[in-house]
């Protein structure tokens, strides 16, 4: 769509976090004269707030577009080379402007942790989309870009010293300070009201290789109970996160040809340290998680405040082991909270990488880190906060 208008339209710029979105495009790009974009959503009005209040020039165009109406997405689709949204939980207000981005052949870009609809949704329009020249990516947020590239970094290194990628890999968040999001929260409930209505829909939510169709490799660890790791030396619990995280992880090996192997083994979990101390804190956040998706989880357009989200940070090791058990080991952080301040950032330098140093990625469904590799995490280190280092 050479002869769009825009290059990219925040979808959903009067929500929380579409407004961080829009707020972070404004000040990392303010002298990028080249980036043309827009801020969409329901209400003209509350787009013209959200301008003002972010500090956006007052000539930033403003598309007034709603999840209900097919037309108004279609012809903001048919406006703009991408489409960056915020709108979720996506099984409940995502499939219209998806399909809108199909039939025109745009970009598209969300922060969806649903994977039974990203199923759904990869079955139904995968054919329509590279017959258009869409291509579409979910996932680019906290949920899974630091996970899915974390990842491959650590598999980059394994090739060097063990001159063959690890057969498995070990992701484990060793610090994470920042709320839960709102919209994560309701894509759960989301998730679990639909799998209440359709039993059927259980065997894809339970399955890792719910996002690989047509392949399913070696069983997984489960994840799901407190353990103690020797060869981490600390006790590690459950991560809700790995339910979405995994099954990403498991696609971009496929879609990049599987470079992992077909008997490739990863999991994710939280460290919690050694000891008495460590097995109780392991126990401690089983009890969080249950409470995060309870009646007190926060609701989606809530979020931190501006000081919560900078002194916000996450902290990723990952693990690759060998057939004979040497072991490399890399880190990733950023330096926002996760939900909010470091998913904004990323979701929009998605958009600019593949708008910009991925343009040759065929149209497809696809992941955020097998579509833009190392040109992602260049980007990632340069703008957006994060790093990716090798560990003695």
């Amino acid at each position: 769509m050479s002869s769009a208008k825009f290059d990219i339209v925040v979808y959903g710029a009067t929500g929380f976090t579409g407004q961080l979105v829009a707020e972070y495009l404004t000040r990392q790009y303010k002298t990028d004269n080249s980036l043309k974009w827009a801020m969409a959503g329901r209400s003209l009005g509350k787009l013209k707030s959200v301008r003002d209040a972010i500090g956006a020039p007052g000539n930033t165009p403003l598309i007034v577009a709603d999840a209900s109406d097919a037309a108004s997405l279609k012809a903001m689709a048919e406006q703009t080379m991408s489409v960056i949204t915020t709108v979720g939980p996506y099984q409940l207000y995502g499939e219209e402007l998806l399909a809108a981005c199909v039939a025109t052949g745009t970009d598209y870009f969300d922060l969806c942790g649903e994977p039974v609809w990203m199923r759904q949704m990869i079955d139904k329009y995968e054919a329509a989309a590279k017959a258009s020249g869409a291509r579409i990516v979910f996932s680019c947020g906290y949920d899974s870009v630091p996970f899915e590239l974390g990842t491959f970094f650590v598999q980059e290194e394994a090739k060097r010293v063990f001159g063959a990628p690890a057969p498995r890999v070990k992701g484990r968040v060793r610090d994470m300070r920042g709320t839960l999001s709102g919209g994560t929260a309701a894509s759960a409930k989301a998730t679990f009201d639909a799998v209440a209505k359709d039993l059927s829909l259980v065997a894809i939510l339970n399955d890792h290789f719910a996002l690989t169709p047509g392949f399913t490799g070696p069983k997984q660890p489960k994840g799901n109970r407190a353990i103690l790791e020797d060869d981490l030396q600390s006790w590690a619990a459950p991560f809700m996160m790995a339910l979405i995280n995994t099954r990403n992880v498991h696609r971009s090996n496929m879609l990049m040809g599987f470079p992992y192997g077909k008997e490739f083994v990863y999991d994710e979990m939280v460290l919690t340290g050694p000891g008495e101390k460590g097995e109780a804190n392991a126990k401690r956040v089983m009890a969080v998680n249950a409470e995060k998706t309870g009646p007190n989880a926060p609701k989606p357009g809530e979020g931190p405040s501006k000081e919560e989200r900078e002194n916000g940070l996450f902290n990723l090791l990952y693990v690759a082991i060998a057939p004979d058990g040497r072991m490399v080991r890399a880190g990733v952080t950023g330096d926002r909270d996760p939900g909010y301040g470091s998913t904004s950032k990323m979701i929009s330098e998605c958009a600019i990488c593949l708008l910009r140093d991925a343009t040759d990625v065929p149209a497809g469904f696809w992941t955020p880190g097998a579509a833009m590799q190392h040109k992602l995490i260049k980007r990632l280190q340069d703008n957006a906060g994060l790093t990716f280092d090798v560990e003695g």
